[in-house]
């Protein structure tokens, strides 16, 4: 578990005694407009070169007992689901009260940060898709695809109206078939997309121009775009979360698990504890729905008339809904899957949890250290 004794929170570095007062500054005045200045706690570190924001302690205690932030709307009375500012005061809050520190180089980033996890919540929220582990399409009015290069966008149309035609029906009238993980691959980068059109908007040329050559995917992705916090060795609480995280839920059934698309669930923490279900966005998971359905894959696994190993989801439904109708069964599922996964390719007594979440780089002119790769 990640070490509750390191300072945690938001750390803003800085080069000089000038740029940290402006930070302070900043960072209170936006706390003060939300209401949430006076549960702060704030540290300059003795060589000046960094000050620290957290929840004060008690209000952490209070407020995410053992780093479980995911009753903190609840706890606040927040409706980060209906209001963008409760959603701000939502990220906030719980970076404030993270075991690890969000580390930024000034406060503008800090600022860029916040906002790309608003827009990727936001984008989530929009995003609805028809799931399918082999097939892919894409709008052909914006998208066009090769195996060498991905899926590009076609020169002249905007990356940020490709990907939401791409991935709201609201947009586009369709519905597209995507995996779990290139669904958050494209949440992620519309949101980042969005900031860079007025924080950085060289960059998102940048950005244009990579789409409509090739599309970064997978680890290139994850490499390019994000940064990850908390590890197998020091992981982070099953409960932590901040929104706009992405993260990947573990299958720890070995059986099931060798289906192509159920090896785990990717999904985008959208807070006050609900995660993103692209393939039915009005009823987004809670963390127990979430491993309640993980759980039931193992019932759903049977070979087909080719002796290839298939998913059967309306089994998996049935089992859901009678596990979900007794409760003694509900918390034995629950009590077995909310645990730290295991290791990659060890299936023992681990769950379904993950130790790591991830969330965009930095964005801004002066500070970024998004690379994308040589043209």
């Amino acid at each position: 578990m990640c070490n509750p004794q390191k300072p945690g929170g938001i750390r803003i570095r800085a080069r000089n005694a000038r740029d940290i007062a402006a930070a302070r500054l900043r960072f209170i005045d936006r706390a003060r407009q939300l209401r949430i200045d006076t549960c702060l706690d704030t540290i300059e570190e003795p060589d000046g070169s960094n000050i620290i924001f957290r929840l004060q302690p008690e209000l952490l205690h209070a407020w995410t007992p053992d780093f479980d932030t995911l009753e903190l709307c609840g706890r606040l009375h927040l409706n980060s689901h209906t209001s963008n500012t409760d959603l701000e005061k939502e990220i906030l809050l719980t970076m404030l009260a993270g075991p690890v520190a969000f580390e930024y180089p000034t406060y503008p980033e800090l600022a860029a940060s916040v906002r790309i996890r608003q827009n990727i919540v936001n984008a989530s929220r929009r995003t609805a898709l028809s799931f399918h582990t082999s097939k892919i399409e894409r709008p052909l009015d914006y998208w066009t695809y090769s195996e060498q290069t991905g899926f590009t966008v076609l020169p002249g149309k905007p990356l940020i109206e490709a990907l939401r035609k791409a991935t709201q029906p609201e947009v586009s009238g369709e519905l597209y078939a995507f995996s779990c993980y290139r669904a958050t691959e494209y949440v992620i980068l519309l949101g980042l997309a969005q900031e860079l059109a007025s924080s950085n908007p060289p960059l998102l040329d940048q950005l244009q121009r990579q789409w409509e050559n090739r599309a970064i995917m997978s680890r290139q992705f994850h490499d390019v775009f994000t940064r990850e916090f908390g590890s197998m060795s020091e992981p982070l609480p099953e409960k932590y979360y901040v929104p706009g995280d992405r993260l990947w839920f573990r299958n720890p059934d070995p059986r099931s698990a060798d289906i192509t698309g159920y090896e785990g669930s990717w999904v985008i923490y959208l807070g006050a504890g609900l995660f993103t279900n692209f393939w039915d966005p009005a009823s987004p998971y809670s963390i127990h729905s979430k491993c309640v359905e993980i759980y039931h894959w193992r019932n759903g696994a049977n070979l087909d008339a080719d002796g290839n190993m298939q998913m059967d989801e309306a089994a998996v439904a049935e089992h859901v809904c009678a596990t979900m109708r007794d409760a003694d069964k509900t918390k034995e599922i629950i009590e077995r899957m909310m645990k730290l996964r295991d290791p990659q390719d060890v299936y023992a007594d681990g769950g379904c949890i993950d130790a790591s979440r991830e969330y965009p780089r930095w964005v801004c002119p002066d500070s970024t250290d998004l690379v994308l790769p040589a043209e």
